[in-house]
């Protein structure tokens, strides 16, 4: 029964370890919406001074989750995400860091 109860406490120990060692290899910085806001003039050209896309074949990004902005805008820099706009974008946010790319998700996700 020590061993089973042993090699229980082992596999709970190494799953916990494997977790919070990938949740924190991946975690999204934390935004600031007024440094955002001071970040998007490009974005704004085909999302919208409001966030409102002008034309129906941009996304709106005005109230999306930040961490959906800030995953899309990271897979489009890294080249995972793609499309007929991912030359484009990748191209935007080419000189944005991780903390920029939060920041501009933080500015549009606070936006309603």
């Amino acid at each position: 029964m020590t061993d089973i109860f042993n090699g229980f406490r082992t596999l709970t120990t190494a799953i916990l370890l494997i977790v919070g060692i990938s949740s924190n290899a991946y975690a999204m910085p934390k935004g600031d919406a007024s440094k955002g806001e001071i970040k998007t003039p490009s974005c704004r050209f085909c999302h919208g001074s409001n966030g409102i896309a002008p034309q129906p074949s941009y996304p709106n990004l005005a109230g999306q989750q930040q961490a959906y902005l800030y995953d899309a805008m990271l897979a489009y820099t890294n080249d995972t995400r793609i499309g007929p706009m991912a030359t484009m974008m990748k191209g935007q946010l080419q000189n944005l860091n991780a903390q920029d790319l939060a920041d501009i998700a933080a500015y549009y996700s606070a936006m309603k």
